[in-house]
């Protein structure tokens, strides 16, 4: 079951709620790092899960935790939005987390340049972590931010598709190849689409913002482009991957129906945790998703059978192609708790324990976060899952850069995109340079 991040909708709610984190109280590791970890002693654990099969992931985790460290007992709280994680951070208090997790990687700059997340630096140090020998790159870019770790990455979300094979033989296409470019895409798309009246049948893809999962940052991990210059400056309109890949996206929703045509369909679609996600009915063929829906595909008991291939990649990068968006849960220590070394005992241990990280993902079916969890020979999952431990191991996988004022940026994008996508904006160019100069802007503010 996928963590709340996954929707837009969410991300931009936690945007909002940063605004809390303005007044937050500073914390470092020496801030309350005074206790003993060997002492008898008891922290508590904020996490955001709260589907059965999460929590009890999550509790199993934290009991082989306790077995090893029979000294720490941790009382353990789910359900904690980023909401009520904020508030907690912000007032402080003996009642407060002294562990926190949240499913927000792109709040991580608002996070570590706050002070709302410990300074991690100082354990990693004590602890002797070569984080670069034990994590991949992508993963260590989102957890810390211009220099300082805040956070560590607790299993990883890798972006792939999905699609249907035997859609694809309906419509003489080879199930075992799957398109790898972005003209592939919309030509196989075309193939697989069958209009009914004013709307389809079947969607050979969905390709617009309000879709599940297909935002402006997941569309561009094809793209991997930099979100801001070597001056700390918007890239959005000097990198050219930006009008790329809207052109490419603004294509695919012209000929595949128009945007109003596309979202009177979309408006048909079940919920996107449920069963009748229009993937698992058979209402789009192709979907960009996270490797979470394979098991939920397979949960809903789906009437065909499941292809699964890295995203497409730009006409001119087919050599790019196995790459994709990461992201992932964060885990951090509060700033306020007197107990952060016990603290960080927890995060160590569920962060770069192999045994640990391989029996939580293993319970939540989503993809490992170190290197030797990656190759455990112990994961569990369906032979098709292999496509999203590839994808995060693929050194050209990439994340969106952080920010100080979190993931407000990458709203900022996908506002101008939507726009764009509809055909209120036309003049591309010009509108990239305003998104750039509104997104530094905000920075300055943020600051």
């Amino acid at each position: 079951m996928p963590a709340r991040h996954r929707r837009p909708a969410a991300a931009l709610a936690a945007t909002a709620s940063l605004a809390l984190f303005a007044t937050a109280c500073t914390g470092s590791a020496n801030n309350g790092a005074t206790d003993d970890p060997k002492a008898e002693t008891r922290i508590t654990f904020w996490h955001g899960w709260s589907a059965p099969s999460e929590v009890k992931a999550i509790n199993d985790s934290v009991r082989r935790f306790e077995k090893a460290h029979p000294n720490i007992k941790v009382d353990v709280v789910g359900n904690i939005n980023d909401d009520k994680l904020n508030q907690a951070l912000r007032t402080g208090g003996s009642k407060g987390p002294d562990v926190v997790s949240s499913f927000t990687t792109s709040n991580v700059g608002k996070f570590c340049s706050s002070g709302a997340f410990a300074d991690l630096g100082p354990f990693v140090e004590k602890s002797k972590l070569d984080l670069e020998k034990i994590i991949p790159k992508t993963l260590l870019d989102y957890t810390q931010f211009e220099g300082k770790r805040c956070a560590m990455p607790l299993l990883t979300d890798a972006y792939g598709l999905y699609y249907n094979k035997d859609a694809f033989k309906k419509a003489g296409l080879d199930p075992e190849k799957p398109p790898k470019t972005y003209s592939e895409l919309l030509a196989t798309a075309k193939k697989l689409t069958k209009p009914k009246g004013d709307g389809f049948e079947q969607l050979g893809f969905m390709p617009n913002y309000h879709g599940y999962e297909t935002t402006t940052e997941h569309y561009l991990g094809s793209w991997g482009p930099s979100y801001f210059d070597a001056n700390g400056k918007s890239a959005v309109a000097s990198d050219p991957a930006f009008a790329e890949m809207m052109t490419v996206q603004k294509k695919m929703v012209d000929e595949l129906g128009g945007y109003a045509k596309l979202e009177k369909y979309r408006t048909t679609f079940g919920d996107e945790w449920g069963a009748k996600h229009p993937f698992h009915t058979g209402q789009v063929a192709m979907q960009l998703d996270g490797e979470w829906r394979l098991g939920m595909a397979t949960d809903a008991k789906v009437p065909f059978e499941i292809g699964v291939a890295p995203m497409p990649v730009p006409d001119g990068r087919a050599a790019d192609y196995g790459k994709g968006f990461l992201s992932g849960t964060i885990m951090g220590i509060a700033p306020q708790s007197r107990k952060q070394n016990a603290a960080w005992e927890l995060v160590e241990f569920m962060t770069t324990d192999t045994e640990a990280v391989v029996a939580f993902a293993n319970g939540i079916r989503n993809v490992p976060s170190t290197f030797e969890a990656l190759k455990s020979p112990n994961l569990t999952f369906d032979p098709r899952f292999k496509t999203f431990l590839d994808i995060a191991q693929h050194p050209k996988s990439n994340t969106p850069a952080g920010a100080v004022n979190g993931a407000a940026y990458l709203n900022t994008i996908q506002d101008f995109a939507l726009q764009y996508e509809k055909g209120a904006v036309t003049d591309l160019k010009a509108g990239l340079e305003k998104t750039a100069r509104q997104i530094d802007t905000d920075i300055a503010k943020a600051k």
